[in-house]
C-alpha cells in the first residue's frame, strides 16, 4: 500500500503544533524557521530535511519519532521498496 507520506508528516506536525497551543507563527519563531515553511510542510508541499525535523520536535517539546508516528518504510526484496502506513496508523 503507498501512501503520501509528506502530508501524513505535516498531518503529524499540525496535530502537533495545535496540541501544544502555537500558531505557525509561534511555531516558525521557536524553531527559526519561515513561517511559509512550516505552511508548506503542514501543507504537505515540502518534507523537511533532518535538521529541520529535529528543530520542529525541539520547538514542540516532541521528539522527532512523534513526528514521524505511522510512517514506516517496507523493504523490497525482488521489487522495489516502499511506504506503507505503520501498524494502527490510517494511510
Amino acid at each position: 500500500m503507498s501512501m503520501d507520506i509528506a502530508a501524513h508528516f505535516g498531518d503529524n506536525l499540525a496535530r502537533a503544533r495545535r496540541s501544544a497551543d502555537l500558531s505557525q507563527d509561534d511555531l516558525s519563531v521557536r524553531a527559526s524557521l519561515h513561517r511559509t515553511e512550516i505552511s508548506q510542510i503542514e501543507r504537505g508541499l515540502r518534507i523537511p530535511r533532518i535538521d529541520t525535523l529535529v528543530k520542529l520536535a525541539g520547538s514542540l517539546e516532541v521528539t522527532p519519532a512523534e513526528l514521524l508516528a505511522g510512517l514506516a518504510w517496507e523493504p523490497g526484496e525482488m521489487k522495489r521498496g516502499g511506504f506503507r502506513a505503520a501498524d494502527g496508523a490510517k494511510p
